[in-house]
């Protein structure tokens, strides 16, 4: 793993990991046979992602260095990243190889962990999960595969020197923890307001750096990968019934009975 140096000056160099779903607003299914989600409708830059993107461009704003996006993901996720890189991201880079097809979240982290280990990076920063799988798990796996300390549902960042300052919101208030740098974080939903990309980054975004690697180039083992290497099965799927028309509850005499009757009702639906 290759990491900044802080006595060069107090930037920040951050990498976010960044990945292509299933539009939120698209109709979900999974393929018959391999029970993988079915891509081949509108795909967007995952919504969680983009407050790790902004994150990253605040911090860069804040104390200087760069802002690389990591995606893995067949080519057509470069739409995705290039949404990172209007945003204001300075470079790409790209893990595409078929061989990574029907990775579950363990074949991911560990595909994008070697990606990392050929990159410089103070702070690796992540969405809390991805609308399509929304296991949540990546995060907590690229730390673990980096041996690198973790935290997650940062609802504030900020650094000093090589300690990284993070805040989570709970009921009470904020709790502040630090850490040393070189560190895995994953943001919060809320924790800024994603900017919109203008014309100007947009139209910039198509000459800025994307890097494409192969598995082959990161040292992937293809049995730790792909359907073959995933952890995680799936054994069935049905479509949710449709919903079925409800039960209205009108006069039934006096209060108490009408209030015995909505009792029964949802004792028999198992609600209580």
């Amino acid at each position: 793993m290759i990491c900044s140096h802080k006595d060069k000056g107090a930037y920040v160099n951050t990498v976010v990991c960044v990945k292509q779903v299933v539009d939120t607003e698209a109709e979900k299914r999974l393929r018959p046979g391999d029970w993988q989600l079915d891509r081949t409708v509108e795909n967007i830059l995952n919504p969680y992602d983009e407050y790790a993107v902004e994150a990253a461009i605040q911090l860069k704003e804040e104390f200087g260095g760069e802002v690389t996006v990591l995606c893995m993901g067949p080519e057509a996720a470069q739409d995705a990243v290039r949404k990172a890189l209007a945003m204001g991201a300075d470079k790409a880079v790209m893990v595409t190889d078929s061989a990574l097809e029907g990775s579950d979240a363990q074949g991911t982290a560990y595909a994008l962990s070697l990606a990392l280990k050929t990159l410089e990076f103070d702070l690796v920063l992540c969405g809390t999960m991805s609308t399509d799988a929304q296991t949540g798990l990546v995060p907590a796996a690229l730390a673990e595969l980096l041996d690198l300390p973790m935290m997650g549902n940062a609802s504030r960042l900020g650094a000093e020197g090589d300690t990284l300052k993070v805040n989570r919101q709970t009921d009470e208030g904020y709790i502040a923890y630090e850490c040393p740098m070189p560190a895995v974080v994953a943001v919060a939903k809320g924790i800024n307001e994603p900017r919109y990309p203008s014309l100007k980054g947009i139209m910039g975004a198509k000459k800025k750096p994307l890097t494409t690697l192969s598995g082959a180039d990161i040292g992937i083992d293809p049995a730790a990968v792909g359907s073959a290497g995933a952890r995680t099965r799936v054994l069935a799927a049905s479509q949710v019934p449709p919903r079925t028309a409800g039960e209205r509850l009108t006069d039934y005499g006096t209060p108490a009975e009408g209030a015995a009757k909505l009792a029964d009702f949802l004792f028999d639906a198992k609600v209580v």
